[in-house]
């Protein structure tokens, strides 16, 4: 039987998102981003938030200085620096006078707390560093701040010499810092080490906090093995963000230490907003979804298997491990060559689809099978998968448009105006459809095939259906299914398409790239009319 940690009487959450975060590769926080960034994270319960490095560039000076008018309800403010250079009194520091000048209650200074790194990276000797750790806490606290200590490469410096890194500590509590931070900074520990660590250093009498980095892919699982062996503060990034590997994903560990721990450490409906707020801050970061990510990301809950399918209809917490809804995420059911028809009939649940007949959900299932034995792939095109139901159901039947024909060329040779010395291929489509009883025949052009018959298709259903002027295709992706078939393989086309911020996915396959697009296209417009319009014929 296992026993569940003891809660720390006062357990902070530190997010560093805007400062570690901003360092990984890819990300370039503007003042804006940083400004909304920093009240999501508020919006979660989280204590701390490090705004970033004032002085050291015009982004996080700027910040500072419009910080002010932030509103955050639980979070304090951290503007971050480091101790006073060697060989300089801590009041003539010009980067020390920054920090007191960010306008924060709080400040966090990094110290170098490894043998090595003092000797060989600052160029000084270990009681320089050591004075130049008092003597920076006590000239902040001076000047009227509260002081939290990252002490940096902690675990790498304990490990080679641990009476100088405890030395470390020892000096920042005695000058009054209120927490020392244990950095992981090469992220290189593994949790039993950690806690180890962490244990032999919490007799020095000060609150302890951990910040981890995830090069050995332990970032989470050391931070919780941390604050089981005796920290209080934890610091992390929203989605992990950060150099190298990343920081600690401080989504993970809130969603762990209150589901699992059982802590208290956010309201319920913060937890609840988890999700959203994740994937709000990689948009804003302008990165990629990671679809895997522990609790939040889109796969996180999502089952493709039969097997469980059909156990999750009976009870669905036997293939989950927490209530999707807890942390704002949902349950997805994938429809592939491996759905059963519980997989059919959950999936068309989600969608509002009745397929409480066995038959027909036998019927769908094996057409599914069929369909994805070709080449189609339904488990992210949603849209698809809804319109091949309703038809087989028979109510896809009335649709609010029927294509007659189609064509599509491409013109070598057209040159620009405003460059005659070069050559582009322009496209030309032709769409002949029927729609509200009337035949409609239109003509576009675009800069390929695919955005031709996108504009054709577009300019032939507006007279009677105004509403697809508001359809955008935003996203086209193509993938080769028998490579060794050369140019003559299958493709698989998915379609993403955009009206007033609602998304859908559809699928074309077939021989021909333009075919497989036609096909994704055409379903794309009739589940936009039919499902997001409700139109017919």
């Amino acid at each position: 039987m296992t026993v569940d940690p003891v809660h720390p009487e006062n357990l902070q959450l530190y997010d560093t998102t805007l400062r570690d975060g901003g360092q990984q590769e890819g990300i370039q926080f503007s003042v804006a981003d940083k400004l909304k960034i920093a009240e999501l994270v508020d919006s979660l319960g989280v204590g701390f938030i490090e705004g970033g490095w004032p002085g050291s560039n015009p982004v996080d000076t700027e910040f500072f200085a419009r910080a002010a008018s932030l509103e955050l309800r639980n979070a304090r403010l951290v503007a971050f620096g480091s101790t006073r250079r060697a060989g300089r009194r801590a009041g003539d520091d010009p980067q020390l006078r920054a920090l007191c000048e960010a306008g924060t209650e709080w400040v966090c200074v990094v110290a170098k707390a490894h043998d090595m790194h003092v000797t060989q990276a600052l160029h000084t000797t270990l009681d320089e560093n050591l004075a130049m750790v008092t003597e920076t806490v006590e000239y902040l606290i001076g000047e009227g701040k509260k002081v939290i200590v990252d002490a940096e490469h902690y675990f790498d410096g304990f490990r080679s010499n641990p009476a100088y890194a405890l030395e470390v500590i020892r000096d920042a509590a005695e000058a009054g810092a209120q927490t020392v931070v244990l950095c992981d900074t090469n992220g290189g520990m593994l949790p039993s080490w950690m806690g180890d660590i962490v244990s032999s250093s919490a007799s020095i009498g000060v609150e302890l906090g951990v910040h981890c980095h995830n090069d050995s892919g332990c970032a989470v699982a050391n931070s919780l093995a941390a604050l089981e062996a005796g920290a209080s503060q934890v610091q992390g990034t929203i989605n992990g963000y950060g150099e190298r590997t990343g920081n600690m994903d401080l989504t993970t560990l809130i969603a762990d230490v209150q589901l699992k721990y059982g802590w208290p450490v956010v309201t319920p409906e913060q937890l609840g907003m988890l999700t959203q707020v994740s994937r709000t801050v990689a948009e804003i970061a302008n990165q990629p979804a990671q679809l895997r990510q522990p609790f939040v990301g889109e796969s996180a809950f999502a089952h493709k298997a039969g097997l469980h399918a059909s156990a999750l209809k009976v009870n669905d917490g036997l293939y989950q491990h927490v209530q999707p809804a807890a942390v704002g995420n949902d349950m997805r059911m994938l429809i592939s060559e491996m759905a059963g028809r519980a997989n059919i009939q959950i999936k068309g649940e989600q969608l509002g689809l009745d397929l409480s007949d066995r038959e027909l959900a036998g019927r769908v299932a094996d057409a599914v099978k069929q369909r994805e034995a070709r080449g189609y792939a339904y488990e992210a095109a949603d849209a698809s998968f809804e319109l091949l139901v309703r038809r087989m159901a028979g109510t896809g039947d009335d649709a609010p448009f029927e294509v007659i024909s189609w064509r599509v060329f491409t013109e070598q040779g057209v040159m620009p105006a405003d460059d005659p010395d070069h050559s582009v291929a322009a496209s030309e489509a032709t769409v002949k459809l029927a729609a509200k009883g009337t035949r409609q025949l239109y003509v576009g052009e675009g800069n390929g095939p695919v955005n031709a018959l996108d504009q054709a298709l577009s300019r032939a259903l507006s007279p009677v259906y105004p509403q697809v002027r508001q359809f955008e295709l935003t996203d086209y992706r193509v993938r080769i299914l028998d490579r060794g078939h050369g140019t003559d393989a299958t493709v698989r086309v998915q379609i993403d398409t955009t009206c007033e911020e609602i998304t859908w996915t559809t699928v074309g396959v077939g021989e021909n790239v333009i075919e497989a697009s036609w096909e994704a296209l055409t379903e794309a417009y009739l589940f936009g009319l039919t499902k997001r319009y409700g139109l017919a014929r």
